[in-house]
């Protein structure tokens, strides 16, 4: 895109020209090419696993399920058939209404590296009539092992015993390697080795314990990637991240960048501990990069089913799907607001203080009356929720507003407005 192309339809340079693109091509380019990638959403078991969480009732997941579709996710991991019978069902009425309707997202279940956990997924596979992937998983760094009384030969076996169990039933699998972050290359190497040459279709290194950095995340898919071209086999790569030490989603994103097929993630970043990566804000910064080009404005409807049915935390600050994501009181922001809309502009307005497009994900700029406000503010919503009045009749109750917000400690709300606005008018000279 030129720096000097002309104006677009909408009445606005284009956005080369408004928005230098440092994070993309630092000469403000954007014609960088990534990588086909997939995702994962882990938010119905990895997710549900935090301490914190309601596990909702199938009618919600169903509806969970269906914005997965919509949003374009890949694939789904429909939970831990191992856990229970309330699990079982559940996977298999999730399972059933991705066959009935023919949806693209394809399906896992975690389970442990035992027949207690495999055979349950066969007979829901079996039940549904449908193949659904068995992510095999196992601890893999020396400190799991030590815990455990493991060595590398006993995980090994466990491994092998595991994978050959699903691939002689039927169903793909992903070899996953817990804690494989703090794992040796020895080790690392040994484990998928062994599970590919005896069927699995992929392997997942994860982040168990959110302990890796962006570039331990570089140098250690540098090495898997030396192993599987070992092996010969044309095997896909996914990432699995947790968020300890809050790079979650930078970690996720490195790892994008580096080429893995899949990257796992959860609604909010709901999981256990601190929780998993966020699946939403990884969407969200690879559409502003533009390495995914997808409708992502039912996200914010996704989020907050996850927020009222599993109480997952979304405080007013979260990126993005936050109270307070686009929402100002601030004068001078909310009159660079103001000036773009006045020109007709909802895409300049939407974009002139926010480093994130409102619209793209399904909310809304919002500017509020607080105590450090504009007068522009006051008239901006006196206008957005359509008072009626005099053009004095207005600028005296404008600025009525504009005197109490300034004495107050924290925003008005809209019903202390409204009442503001009724007081006005019962005292007006023309309602005596």
């Amino acid at each position: 895109m030129s720096q000097n192309s002309d104006k677009t339809e909408q009445g606005h340079p284009d956005i080369a020209s408004l928005i230098h693109e440092w994070n993309i091509g630092g000469d403000g380019s954007a014609g960088v090419e990534y990588p086909d990638i997939h995702f994962v959403d882990e938010t119905l078991r990895d997710g549900l696993q935090s301490p914190s969480i309601t596990d909702p009732d199938i009618d919600q997941k169903i509806r969970m399920l269906h914005l997965m579709e919509n949003l374009g996710i890949d694939c789904v991991d429909l939970g831990l058939p191992g856990s229970g019978p309330r699990a079982v069902a559940d996977i298999t009425r999730l399972a059933k209404e991705i066959k009935d309707n023919n949806f693209k997202i394809k399906a896992y279940c975690a389970v442990r590296t035992h027949p207690a956990d495999i055979n349950p997924l066969i007979d829901i596979s079996l039940k549904v009539g449908m193949p659904i992937a068995a992510a095999a998983f196992i601890g893999s760094s020396p400190i799991r092992q030590y815990a455990e009384g493991w060595t590398v030969a006993d995980i090994i076996k466990k491994s092998v015993e595991a994978v050959k169990l699903a691939v002689d039933n039927g169903l793909p699998v992903m070899y996953v390697t817990e804690d494989t972050t703090r794992a040796t290359p020895d080790d690392i190497r040994s484990l998928y080795k062994a599970a590919i040459d005896n069927g699995a279709e992929r392997i997942c290194i994860c982040d168990t314990c959110g302990y890796v950095t962006p570039t331990g995340v570089r140098n250690l898919l540098k090495f898997v990637g030396e192993v599987i071209t070992e092996t010969g086999a044309d095997i896909k790569i996914d990432w699995h991240g947790h968020n300890d030490r809050g790079l979650g989603v930078s970690n996720s994103l490195t790892a994008v960048y580096e080429g893995v097929d899949r990257v796992h993630g959860t609604i909010l970043g709901i999981g256990e501990r601190v929780g998993n990566a966020s699946l939403d804000q990884i969407l969200v910064n690879l559409k502003l990069n533009r390495a995914i080009d997808r409708d992502l404005t039912s996200l914010a409807e996704y989020c907050e089913l996850v927020r009222e049915h599993c109480h997952g935390p979304l405080p007013n600050n979260y990126p993005v799907m936050g109270a307070d994501a686009f929402r100002t009181a601030t004068g001078v922001h909310a009159a660079a607001i103001i000036k773009a809309e006045a020109k007709g502009d909802h895409w300049l307005a939407d974009r002139v203080y926010s480093g994130v497009p409102a619209g793209d994900f399904g909310k809304e700029q919002v500017i509020e009356i607080g105590f450090m406000s504009g007068l522009s503010n006051v008239k901006y919503w006196l206008r957005k929720h359509e008072i009626a009045g005099t053009e004095e009749e207005l600028l005296e109750i404008a600025e009525a507003i504009f005197a109490i917000a300034k004495s107050r400690k924290e925003n008005l709300s809209n019903s202390e407005i409204l009442d503001i606005i009724e007081k006005c008018k019962a005292e007006a000279p023309s309602a005596k």
